[in-house]
């Protein structure tokens, strides 16, 4: 009885918190994190704007570096840059979720640079640079707010910074 008491009370606490989670039209959010990629750890910082009921567009901009050392070689420095554009929809409302949560869907469009240095003994060199042309990524996630302005973001999918994300959100 206890336990149903708890799980009750705990559902009745998350349903009616006063935090929104889907952003409304004409609001901002920044969002900032990091992410999960075999390049390094990348870092992430962007807005999302809404645009209308349950939609969302936004921009992104990511950094990651990534140092590899061998010992006959030398060391090779790689820096990734990243730019993203994206569009989501909010499920909230035709979910009816509690307002402390936002569940989004959507495709983002992004391009990359790799810069590669290296350093090293010997007379092996090199630099290269390389540009990913644009792409067209998909993207699911969810925020839970826990404060008006404040939440945490995890999102997965094939995006501009890595196959997965952990962030926070501040909303406007």
């Amino acid at each position: 009885m206890k336990k149903i008491l708890a799980c009750a009370s705990l559902f009745f606490a998350v349903a009616t918190a006063s935090a929104q989670g889907t952003l409304g039209k004409n609001k901002a959010q920044i969002n900032a994190g990091v992410g999960i990629s075999n390049w390094g750890v990348p870092v992430f910082v962007g807005v999302d704007y809404g645009v209308a009921r349950d939609f969302t567009i936004g921009a992104e901009l990511s950094y990651r570096s990534k140092k590899e050392s061998y010992s006959y070689l030398g060391e090779y420095r790689h820096t990734v840059f990243g730019i993203a554009a994206n569009g989501n929809y909010h499920f909230n409302r035709i979910l009816k979720l509690p307002s402390a949560f936002d569940l989004y869907a959507g495709l983002s469009v992004g391009y990359f640079n790799w810069n590669t240095k290296y350093s090293g003994d010997g007379d092996y060199i090199y630099s290269g640079n390389y540009a990913s042309g644009l792409g067209l990524y998909a993207q699911i996630g969810g925020r839970y707010f826990f404060t008006k302005n404040f939440g945490i973001n995890l999102e997965a999918g094939g995006g501009n910074v890595a196959g997965g994300k952990l962030g926070i959100t501040y909303k406007f």
